[in-house]
């Protein structure tokens, strides 16, 4: 990355770790941007740039990286084992203050309407690009049933994992997932 894109994404990460103080400490709903930028020490126009809406804030996108250790997995993994690689990868690449952070947007996600509705457009696209992924990795069509039932077995193993370690933040969620998923790979 150059210089910019570095001070950029420092500016960026500064905003979201602001706005989740702020959000901890005040609840979303009595947060306002304005606020946001101040703790920040930015321009609200700013906060913008990077984040169009107030729930931007919040969301956090890993699909680029967890699409690209999914892809990367061996090819002799089945869909199971290659998901848990690829979340593995994502894992190990995340520092403990990441993953808190993670664990406490999520924990925002569930808990705020707002958030919830914004969330799901997210989940609902990367559960498509899960299945086309495995379709693709399993040289089948995205519509056949076996891709559907895999991708659906996979994601809701996750997400009821996702809604425990929301309720219970002592869990170690990642350990928690990739044991769960241990328990699928029969159907690989």
């Amino acid at each position: 990355m150059s210089l910019r894109e570095r001070k950029k994404a420092k500016t960026r990460a500064l905003i979201q770790r602001e706005a989740l103080r702020l959000f901890r400490e005040q609840g979303y709903e009595a947060t306002t941007v304005e606020q946001v930028a101040e703790a920040a020490e930015v321009a609200t126009s700013t906060v913008f740039r990077y984040f169009p809406a107030k729930e931007d804030l919040v969301l956090l996108d890993h699909a680029p990286r967890f699409l690209e250790a999914l892809e990367s997995a061996p090819a002799e993994l089945g869909p199971v084992a290659a998901v848990r690689h690829a979340l593995r990868e994502l894992a190990a690449s995340r520092t403990p203050q990441e993953l808190a952070e993670g664990l406490e947007r999520e924990r925002l996600m569930l808990t705020v309407p707002e958030l919830w509705a914004a969330s799901l457009k997210n989940v609902t696209s990367m559960i498509a690009t899960i299945r086309d992924t495995l379709a693709r990795r399993a040289g089948r069509d995205p519509a056949d049933p076996w891709v559907r039932d895999i991708t659906g077995a996979v994601v809701g193993v996750i997400f009821a994992v996702w809604l425990d370690w929301a309720k219970d933040p002592g869990m170690d969620g990642p350990a928690e997932i990739d044991r769960a998923l241990a328990a699928l790979e029969v159907l690989d």
